[in-house]
């Protein structure tokens, strides 16, 4: 199974369903019974009828709020929980413990559907275990971020971070600012490859979520145990904005939404109301959003503008800052303490570090264990997601068949052998590691069957290093076998062991391949003004 649970005991035996199976559950504990009649309905025929015997998911006490027991034995199936996402977990295993087809949404013949005689005790090895898609880029239909909150359900991923903002588009509907999605959420063409090769698309792309889409969205997940974690990239990442409002930036030349990817050198000005402008922003956000963080980016902010702007210089004065890096952190510090302000849980890429961050916030450590022990050792909560290891746009191996390759090679077995927390910390330090995040970033994932191909089998790996302690890479290659299969019911196109099929290259959009000493290098002038 995928993720490996924690303690399996085989019994003898097999428990049978049949038309009849009944299926009851503590109404504490009613969402999970739910979602697996719901589930396995369609795919077996059977209709779970609600009744004793059969299958019991019983509420308990002692247990974690993701933990679980399943017990099966020839006579009855029984979840214990003491929490919803337990019961929902375990619900999870006892899925995946039945024929693959059981992953099917309607059914494919007539077969007995039975399960092992099993006892499993399960707990996940971290609280944050998430993925981050990047729509900006590359708009996902909303029926298709459907599909991949299901997905990461399955694999017990509990956090989907949306990347919903970039120079390259604006993807949420915000009402006060209507032009944001009139605007910016639609750009002329896009790259074809990499940036170097100076290919183009000749395509319009665009679209948005509006604010029900987003209600929608949010509440489906909620139903399957995963928070939705929005980001509005800030001050950097904002030519879609600045395009749609161009009072916002600090040229008097309009812009258009940004076609090249990379990092733009347009970013906000630090004038009153484009401050005021965003908290609007965030307003609507926190009314769609209920989870406790938001992202505020912080990430790739270059300072030209700001260090020839004279209103920015006037800015950089009047608080007697030292230069345009403060000023960025001041900036930074007055979203940070809205989101405090209202009990929420700012989150920001580690770039908010080279300023100083105030308590509360948490990080996402995107450049490597140097970024995360930092903030660590800073008293911060730190998500890890690093560059080299979890992002996961990056090339899965050597050569060119690759659909457009880029970064370094990202191999199955570095995922599955990715550990969170970086080595020396001490146990409280350790403690503030909350767990780790996957990342699709799509500038070069154009299509949800290219986004199969990039997140899988990869993102099944990554949600084992994030649940359980399991780190034996033949073990999960055996259960990658049957997985596959489960894959292949949801209709997912996943990257075979030997390469892709021929309809999953991209010959006409080259890549840029780069090494891993190269990978390390870059990290390494990044964070090189970092001190411990």
């Amino acid at each position: 199974m995928v993720p490996v649970p924690a303690r399996v005991v085989t019994g003898a035996g097999r428990f049978t369903f049949d038309a009849a199976t009944p299926l009851a559950a503590d109404p504490a504990l009613a969402r999970a019974a739910a979602w697996l009649r719901e589930t396995l309905g369609p795919a077996t025929g059977l209709p779970l009828p609600e009744g004793p015997g059969g299958v019991e998911i019983r509420l308990t006490d002692g247990l974690g709020p993701e933990e679980y027991r399943l017990t099966v034995t020839p006579a009855s199936v029984l979840i214990e929980a003491t929490a919803p996402a337990g019961a929902f977990y375990g619900a999870q295993t006892l899925r995946q413990l039945l024929d693959p087809a059981a992953f099917r949404a309607g059914r494919t013949g007539d077969r007995t559907w039975t399960v092992p005689a099993v006892t499993i005790a399960d707990a996940p090895r971290y609280a944050w275990r998430g993925c981050l898609i990047d729509v900006a880029r590359h708009y996902l239909p909303k029926n298709d971020l459907l599909r991949y909150i299901d997905l990461l359900a399955t694999h017990k991923l509990n956090v989907l971070h949306l990347h919903l903002t970039d120079d390259q588009g604006w993807r949420l509907e915000i009402r006060k600012y209507p032009r944001l999605t009139e605007v910016g959420a639609w750009r002329r063409e896009s790259p074809r490859g990499a940036k170097r090769h100076g290919l183009f698309d000749g395509r319009p792309h665009g679209g948005f979520y509006s604010q029900e889409d987003i209600r929608e969205i949010v509440s489906y997940a909620a139903d399957r145990f995963v928070t939705v974690v929005p980001e509005i990239d800030l001050p950097g990442h904002t030519q879609a904005a600045i395009a749609a409002y161009p009072e916002l930036g600090n040229l008097d030349t309009p812009l258009d939404v940004r076609t090249e990817w990379g990092v733009g050198e347009n970013v906000l000005n630090v004038a009153d109301e484009t401050i005021a402008f965003f908290t609007d922003v965030l307003d609507e956000v926190l009314e769609l959003f209920p989870g406790d963080y938001v992202c505020v980016g912080g990430d790739e902010v270059p300072k030209t503008q700001w260090n020839e702007s004279v209103p920015a210089k006037e800015r950089i004065r009047e608080l007697n800052l030292r230069d345009a890096e403060e000023l960025q952190t001041w900036l930074m510090r007055h979203f940070t303490d809205y989101l405090l302000a209202r009990g929420r849980k700012p989150l920001g890429w580690d770039e908010l570090l080279e300023g100083g961050l105030p308590p509360g916030v948490t990080v996402a450590a995107w450049r490597g264990d140097k970024c995360a022990t930092l903030a660590a050792r800073s008293g911060h909560d730190v998500v890890v997601s690093p560059f080299a290891e979890t992002y996961l746009d990056f090339r899965q191996a050597e050569g060119d068949q690759e659909p457009v390759p880029i970064g370094s090679v990202t191999s199955l077995d570095a995922v599955h052998a990715f550990d969170p927390v970086p080595a020396g910390l001490t146990g409280e330090e350790r403690g503030r590691i909350l767990g780790a995040q996957a990342a699709l970033w799509t500038e070069h994932i154009d299509s949800p069957r290219l986004l199969d191909y990039m997140a899988f089998p990869r993102l099944a790996a990554f949600a084992e290093a994030v649940w359980s302690e399991e780190r034996d890479f033949g073990g999960f290659l055996a259960r990658l076998a049957v997985h596959e299969k489960r894959l292949d019911a949801l209709g997912v196109e996943y990257r075979p062991a030997g390469g892709p099929h021929p309809w999953q290259r991209r010959p006409d959009a080259p890549g840029h391949p780069r090494t891993r000493a190269e990978i390390d290098g870059k990290l390494a002038a990044w964070t090189a003004n970092l001190r411990f």
